[in-house]
């Protein structure tokens, strides 16, 4: 029996998506996250095709796809932004983000996560859990999102289904259930037996795919089909009553009750269906449109929306449903050539029309709505109205910022905002020509408006411009769309690594400031004590003045004095980080006393107590992992050591003759490591590293840093 995408679709020619045509409920918003290089872009490229949203399948090496549009990912083969569409598959709605797998671009998986409600992890059945794999998983873990995952890339020489499922129990402690077995792997494979339906499934090469032939499960597999169909009924019935009774008494599950016991494990939680194909070839593509309608859970399949009331700060809920006030989170911003600022929004609830008039209760400003757009990658279609469910972009709506909430005046609601890493690398940007200032400026201020791990500040000491992001690949895409997108011209400098100081104890210091010069003085006199609090923290201040020794009226002009102090350190001027302040004594002036001569008595008396308190230098410490074959290990293992590396664990993955390393590494140590390892490995082996925590500086690099500043 041969199927094709459009018997399974429920239309192939229209290509815009009315959102009301299908129930909430038969609503799916799901992201597709990987590693670097798994085939995320590729599978939504096929998604789109077999559901008739394009006619034409691009390829991710021709730089022809759909999601990747823009110059930078189409050039390099990468995802660098998270790319919105929406497709149809029998009777349902899907709304689809495509990720970025570089941990450079990791904020695009934060984000897209906080909104989505299910996920499909793509994982390479050469390379199995990949490092950027782990991540990915872990922040899904973060917003508990039910995932269903894909075994790419079957076709490849060394492909192995059941070692990348063991590699899912044992690194990422997921309860991986197959419901699917390859049949062959390599340039054997085949196509798949579901094991569900005990049928077999290939797809026909004429057709590009579209067709899908059932067949008989090959006798060679019978034994093997029978055993894991058998892991996957017992998996079921552990989380449904009802089903388990049924399977020791022996009773033959049906299709439907299977169906329902496998998506109600999932959307718990309890279970991952794990599925094979191979993108590239068009194989295994319906299968995954199916589960994803199946297995994934609607809108009303999660649990409402908890925010607070923005003036009372009382709990306030929100279901997913149309007849609720509307409200929503904004998680992305993106600038537009041709219509300006592009918002784009979850709704949780409700209905918005263009033109409305809406509240962000974040920032508590009034704005209204332009025009409402369903996206496609980076084509946009014209909505008058978004409901409950949706993911939409907003055009006018003016001061708003990533993971603002907006709603409703008369029902305000504020949402957990989103958290995003901070950035770990900074390299210095001067525009060639006084001309380029103003551009510069302005594109500076687009781009870390749309990306809050970009951020842009002012060296108090050099006057230079410093970009800071997540790693050297992000800052790269940044200054190419300053020159490309914003025509700004640039001279660029190394990157620097974002030390920060702190203290290692206790210490108590006075600062006075008095002015006489006629008329009116000023008078500030504070007494206070710093000391190191947890790492991490950042900074506390404690006022424990009494009698009435300095007013009340004073106290915020210390704190503030205090924290801008510690915007410049006294070992090497870097920020400082992990200190509290207790302010206990002090004195003021009747009539000479103002803000201003305490807050620079506070930054007098701070600065001198941190003389005192052993200030040291802290260096930002990377969590790396080096896949690389045995026959390179040595090397790379003594590469790591000289970048004074912390080796933690080195591991044997499964079945293989690959090696994982483990380390903590300083980022200063990092800088062009990629080429080193491809040099030691012959371009075998690969990497990944994310910010892991601040640990201090050994006292020789310390001297090579104060050396360095004072030549700069």
């Amino acid at each position: 029996m041969a199927l094709t995408h459009n018997d399974r679709s429920t239309s192939a020619k229209r290509k815009s998506i009315d959102p009301r045509r299908f129930p909430v409920a038969n609503t799916r918003n799901i992201g597709i996250m990987a590693h670097i290089d798994a085939g995320k872009t590729t599978i939504t490229e096929r998604i789109l095709y077999y559901t008739g949203r394009v006619h034409r399948m691009g390829i991710v090496d021709d730089g022809t796809t759909t999601m990747d549009w823009m110059v930078q990912e189409q050039e390099r083969g990468i995802t660098i932004t998270a790319a919105a569409t929406a497709c149809r598959w029998q009777d349902h709605r899907i709304n689809i983000i495509d990720t970025p797998g570089h941990i450079d671009f990791t904020v695009e998986v934060e984000r897209s996560l906080r909104v989505l409600d299910g996920a499909v992890a793509v994982f390479c059945a050469v390379g199995g859990v990949e490092p950027q794999s782990e991540t990915v998983w872990r922040q899904a873990d973060k917003y508990q999102i039910p995932r269903i995952a894909l075994i790419n890339k079957m076709d490849r020489t060394g492909a192995d289904f059941f070692r990348t499922v063991e590699m899912m129990v044992e690194r990422l402690g997921a309860r991986a259930i197959p419901i699917q077995l390859p049949i062959g792997s390599a340039e054997r494979f085949n196509g798949v037996v579901d094991l569900i339906t005990r049928k077999g499934l290939t797809w026909n090469e004429a057709s590009l795919g579209a067709v899908v032939d059932e067949t008989a499960i090959p006798e060679a597999m019978a034994e093997i089909v029978e055993d894991y169909r058998g892991q996957m009924l017992e998996a079921i019935a552990e989380w449904d009553n009802e089903l388990l009774i049924k399977y020791l008494d022996g009773v033959e599950l049906s299709e439907a009750e299977i169906k329902s016991g496998l998506r109600k494990a999932a959307l718990n939680g309890h279970v991952v269906p794990v599925l094979c194909g191979a993108a590239l070839r068009n194989r295994g593509i319906q299968p995954l449109l199916d589960a994803i309608t199946d297995y994934l859970p609607s809108p009303v399949d999660v649990p409402p929306m908890i925010g607070f009331h923005p003036q009372t700060h009382t709990e306030e809920i929100r279901s997913a449903s149309d007849d609720e006030p509307f409200a929503a989170l904004a998680f992305k911003i993106m600038t537009d050539e041709h219509v300006g600022k592009l918002t784009f929004l979850r709704v949780y609830s409700g209905v918005l029309t263009k033109g409305a008039a809406v509240y962000n209760s974040t920032r508590q400003k009034h704005e209204r709505v332009g025009r409402l757009m369903q996206m496609h990658a980076n084509k946009r279609e014209e909505r008058h109205a978004v409901y409950a469910g949706d993911i939409a972009a907003v055009i006018g709506l003016k001061d708003i910022s990533t993971g603002d909430t907006i709603c409703v005046q008369d029902s305000p609601i504020t949402f957990e905002s989103i958290v995003f890493p901070s950035p770990v690398m900074s390299i210095a940007i001067e525009p060639q020509t006084q001309s380029d200032v103003d551009k510069m400026n302005l594109a500076l201020s687009k781009l870390a408006e749309e990306d809050p791990t970009f951020k842009i500040h002012q060296d108090s000491e050099t006057g230079q411009t410093l970009l800071s992001g997540m790693g050297e690949l992000h800052l790269e895409i940044i200054v190419d769309r300053l020159i490309r997108e914003f025509n700004v011209s640039a001279n660029i400098g190394q990157p620097q690594v974002a030390y920060r100081e702190t203290i290692r104890r206790h210490a108590m210091a006075e600062g006075r400031f008095v002015r006489q010069s006629g008329g009116r003085g000023q008078y500030g006199h504070v007494v206070l004590e710093i000391y190191p609090i947890a790492k991490g923290s950042g900074y506390e201040f404690v006022d424990e003045i009494k009698g009435g020794d300095i007013p009340k009226d004073y106290i915020p002009a210390i704190d503030k004095g205090i924290q801008e102090a510690m915007n410049v350190g006294i070992v090497c001027g870097y920020p400082i980080v992990d200190v509290g302040v207790r302010l206990y004594d002090g004195s003021y002036h009747a009539v000479d006393s103002s803000e201003l001569a305490f807050s620079i008595a506070a930054s007098i008396a701070f600065k001198d107590a941190m003389k005192q308190a052993q200030p040291i230098l802290l260096e930002p410490i990377m969590d790396v992992e080096v896949i690389v074959p045995d026959s390179y290990l040595g090397k790379v293992m003594g590469d790591l050591n000289a970048r004074r590396a912390q080796i933690l664990r080195t591991d044997t993955q499964s079945k293989s003759h690959i090696q994982l390393i483990q380390a903590y590494c300083p980022l200063a140590e990092m800088f062009g490591y990629v080429k080193t390892l491809r040099s030691l490995t012959q371009g075998r082996a690969t990497y990944s590293m994310e910010f892991s925590h601040y640990s201090d500086v050994p006292q020789s690099i310390v001297q090579e840093i104060l050396s360095s500043k004072r030549v700069s």
